[in-house]
């Protein structure tokens, strides 16, 4: 049985139709009523997996499934010691960091930074050697400028409307982020029998997404 760990919501969705069309349905995915976290289909031999985004690696780290999907956001703020295996292309968007316009930085002074990534903030400044005092927080980032919390902002980034609402911009890009399909390094072992036929239908459904 092969233990995927999706995340809960639309991407989850997404990703579990994809897994679907490459032979690994699961009927209770597709019931209405099942609200079950744990959802089994032995005909396929998959088990799937529905938990919080942010906590997709940690299951897989610690082997509670075998195989993830987590962006690639997750990823870097948390240092999960997993194998990445592929870039699915979904969820794509940047990591940047956003001022309000027209904002001009003190270099004398040290930068405050509002986010809900700090490891990735404080490794991206610190590869510039800027001196920074990081604000951490867990949603509406784009207010901590407004109210002068902080002078910048470091958060994902898809289409830029909220920003712009906000009377923010995008001052640098530090990352594209998507979606990564991830595996326990212990399953990688003694899952590959199960494992690699997914991730070569998955590979080949990338190639092919890529070319057109």
């Amino acid at each position: 049985m092969l233990s995927i760990a999706l995340p809960k919501g639309r991407l989850g969705d997404k990703v579990y139709q994809l897994f679907r069309d490459h032979g690994y349905p699961c009927a209770a995915m597709e019931a209405e009523d099942d609200r079950r976290l744990v959802l089994r289909d032995e005909a396929s031999g998959v088990q799937y997996l529905l938990v919080k985004p942010s906590d997709v690696a940690i299951y897989v780290e610690h082997g509670a499934a075998d195989v993830g999907v987590v962006g690639k956001d997750v990823l870097l703020e948390g240092g999960n010691d997993v194998y990445e295996l592929l870039d699915l292309g979904f969820g794509r968007c940047n990591m940047c960091v956003a001022a309000p316009v027209g904002f001009r930085e003190d270099l004398s002074a040290p930068l405050r930074v509002a986010t809900k990534y700090p490891a990735i903030a404080k490794r991206y400044y610190a590869g510039k050697s800027r001196e920074i005092e990081i604000i951490k927080l867990n949603g509406s980032i784009e207010l901590a400028p407004i109210l002068g919390l902080s002078d910048v902002i470091v958060d994902i980034v898809e289409t830029g409307a909220t920003l712009r609402q906000n009377h923010l911009e995008v001052t640098e890009t530090i990352l594209p982020i998507s979606a990564r399909l991830i595996a326990n390094k212990a399953a990688m072992r003694f899952q590959a029998a199960a494992i690699q036929p997914l991730l070569a239908a998955l590979q080949t459904q990338t190639s092919e997404g890529a070319k057109a």
